[in-house]
Order: structure tokens, then C-alpha cells, then sequence
């Protein structure tokens, strides 16, 4: 009996001894399975490459893998689940677009998924662009319905609920570059325009607005004239300057800009019959500023509105290189007309 006993020990002992030897093994050879780069002992990859792959949300760990293998970005599912559960990144990994390349590990790809390190997409929106042409862009980069995007910033009360004035968001989505997750929102790229608006209009510049006498909406309809007839960064406090000393003397603003934003369906050409047809918009006919931002101005020119020039002028006429031509009085600004515009033909002027 005793040494049955003994006997089962020694076997018991054995198998301790080989079930030790056996995690062992497999911690190591997990070990170094996570470190290897993706590429390690593929016959087939010849070379550095990279590959995205979308993990849609609600998928299971099985659904994850499967479509990682698919991709060839995991080689070993077997181990790669193994190590995934061990380390209890299966519960962790989230949806979204991701980048891969061939130097990346097992270890390095579960991490990347666990943290959520999607692919960013970058959207970058120009100066002067108004509200269907960021729709229009939108669209073009496959970021947006361009009909859910309209129905968004053209709505009153979501405008209101944001502070806004006016019947639409125009002039507030500010122009620069941004970098959104695959399937971001509208509603979530609308609020990031809008908040980097609002970084960028500082107190002091909201201090500024108040001693000139003005409301913000006031100098973002002014900023986007300036942004829309501005060939030249160096003249938009000059051009700011006109529109502010024509608003001091009563004078209409007569900015084809704000003509052009009223014509529905516009082709091109600026008309007499255009400029002689009354709109919310039409600087020819009504006095003071049009009904509200015809485009979403820039930085530069928010802060030509606010600290504009120290001029005399009242008229600019385009040179057709890109500048304009500023003069004081109807006169000059004539004769200016027909020297830049008309090359050199009599010409009634009818700006005042």
C-alpha cells in the first residue's frame, strides 16, 4: 500500500513537474509570438505594407478576429485569442477605422484596439466658404449627408440653442483643418466647428466688439464681406476700413458678395438687373448690412473688422491682378473705374 501511495506521489509530482514546464513553454512562446512583428515568417509579404480595417460596432471577439484574419493583419488567430483573453483584451477592444502595417506585434495591435486609436480623417474647410459649399464638401470627402447637414444649420431653433442669431449657423462654422474618427456625427462635426469658432473669438475680442459699438453677429457679417471681397491678405484692413467709414456716413455698402449670396441658382455673372433687384442681401439696394454672414471668414478677417485700418476711404475697385484700387471720393474712385475696369471708356458710376 505504501508504495502505491509513493508511487502515485512520484506520479503526481511528475505531472506538476510537466504541467509547470508546459505553462512555461507557453508563456514563452506567447511571449515572443507578442512581440513579433506581423510580418514574421510570412513567405508571401515581401516588403513594409499597410492596411485598414473597419470594426463595426456590436461585433463579438470571434467577429473581430475573423475579420482581422481576413485582412491578414493577424496571422495566428489561435494564439493571437489566447493572448488576447489572457491579457483581457478581448473585452476591450472598440469599433472604429484602423490603420496596421507589417512592423506591428500582436501585443501592438490589441493595444491599438483596446485604446481606441482609430484612423483620423482630416477635413479641412477654406475661408470663405458659405454653408452649401462645406455641405458640398462634405460629401465630396464622404463625411456627411449633404441634405442632414443643411437641415442641421439652417435650422432656427438649432441655431438658437447655440446662442446664434439669425436663421442658420453661417458665418460660425470656422475655416481651418480637423481630423474626425470614420462615421463621426454631422451633429459632432458641426459642434467642432463651432466650438473651435468660439475658441477663437476671445474675450478680448469680445471686449473690442462691444467698445466699437457693435454685436459679434454684426462683425461676422462684416468679416465674411471683407473675407469674400478680399484677393490679397494685406488689404483686408483696408477693405474693412471702407465698409466701416461708409456705415459711419450712411452710405450703402454696394458689395457684390452679399449681391450674389441672395441669387438663387447663381451663374457666374453679376447683371444690373441682379443688382437692381431687392433681396435680404442686396447691399445695392437696402442701407446698412445685409440680413446676416454670407460666408464663414477666417481668423485674418474677424481681426481686420476689429482693428481695421485708419483711412479715408470709401470706394475700392479690383485692379484684376488679385488687388484693388482704394480712392476718397466718387471721383477718383471713377476714374479708377474706367482705368482698371473699363480700360479707359467713359463710364457713369453709379456708387455713392
Amino acid at each position: 500500500m505504501k508504495k502505491w501511495i509513493f508511487g502515485m506521489a512520484a506520479v503526481g509530482g511528475l505531472l506538476s513537474v510537466c504541467a509547470a514546464a508546459a505553462a512555461i513553454y507557453l508563456a514563452s512562446d506567447l511571449s515572443a509570438f507578442a512581440r513579433q512583428p506581423i510580418a514574421h515568417g510570412r513567405s508571401n509579404d515581401s516588403g513594409a505594407w499597410e492596411t485598414t480595417v473597419v470594426l463595426p460596432p456590436g461585433q463579438n471577439f470571434s467577429d473581430i478576429l475573423k475579420g482581422l484574419v481576413d485582412a491578414r493583419v493577424v496571422a495566428d488567430p489561435r494564439r493571437f485569442k489566447l493572448l488576447a483573453r489572457l491579457l483581457g483584451y478581448d473585452r476591450r477592444i472598440r469599433a472604429g477605422e484602423y490603420l496596421f502595417t507589417s512592423a506591428m506585434s500582436p501585443i501592438e495591435i490589441l493595444d491599438k484596439l483596446a485604446r481606441g486609436k482609430v484612423v483620423l480623417r482630416a477635413l479641412t474647410i477654406p475661408e470663405g466658404f458659405n454653408l452649401r459649399e462645406i455641405a458640398a464638401l462634405l460629401d465630396r470627402e464622404g463625411m456627411g449627408v449633404p441634405e442632414r447637414f443643411l437641415s442641421k444649420v439652417t435650422d432656427p431653433e438649432f441655431a438658437a440653442a447655440r446662442g446664434i442669431p439669425g436663421k442658420s449657423l453661417e458665418g460660425y462654422l470656422f475655416p481651418d483643418t480637423y481630423y474626425f474618427p470614420r462615421n463621426t456625427a454631422v451633429e459632432q462635426i458641426i459642434q467642432a466647428l463651432l466650438d473651435r469658432f468660439e475658441a477663437v473669438y476671445t474675450p478680448e475680442w469680445t471686449d473690442r466688439t462691444r467698445l466699437m459699438g457693435l454685436t459679434r453677429h454684426e462683425v461676422v457679417t462684416l468679416a465674411s464681406m471683407v473675407e469674400k471681397e478680399t484677393g490679397v491678405p494685406e488689404e483686408r484692413r483696408l477693405i474693412a476700413s471702407v465698409f466701416h467709414n461708409r456705415l459711419k456716413k450712411g452710405m450703402r455698402l454696394q458689395s457684390d458678395p452679399t449681391v450674389i449670396y441672395g441669387i438663387e441658382n447663381f451663374d457666374g455673372n453679376v447683371t444690373r438687373e441682379h443688382l437692381n433687384t431687392p433681396t435680404a442681401y442686396n447691399t445695392y439696394q437696402l442701407g446698412g448690412l445685409p440680413a446676416g454672414p454670407i460666408a464663414s471668414p477666417g481668423r485674418a478677417s474677424l481681426s481686420a473688422v476689429l482693428f481695421p485700418e485708419e483711412t479715408d476711404f470709401l470706394y475700392f475697385v479690383a485692379r484684376g491682378d488679385g488687388t484693388h484700387q482704394f480712392s476718397k471720393s466718387l471721383t477718383e474712385h471713377n476714374q479708377a473705374v474706367r482705368r482698371y475696369q473699363l480700360g479707359g471708356k467713359d463710364h457713369k458710376e453709379n456708387k455713392q
